[in-house]
């Protein structure tokens, strides 16, 4: 399993939903496997607001690219 992979399996198994903002970051921020580089920016693109789910997580991070 690739890099990315893992990081999105992260957000799907190890972040309990529904979930602040601030939850999902410091889950991303706990993952040993989550590149830095990725987790910073995602602590910066990810909108204020509680997410049902992973697939809304992946939708607002997909709004920022």
């Amino acid at each position: 399993m690739g890099k990315f992979a893992e990081e999105l399996g992260h957000l799907k198994s190890h972040v309990t939903y529904p979930a602040s903002r601030a939850q999902v970051v410091e889950a991303c921020n706990n993952n040993m496997h989550a590149d830095k580089d990725d987790a910073e920016w995602m602590a910066k693109a990810l909108p204020e607001g509680t997410y049902r789910g992973p697939n809304e997580v992946l939708t607002a991070l997909l709004n920022k690219v």
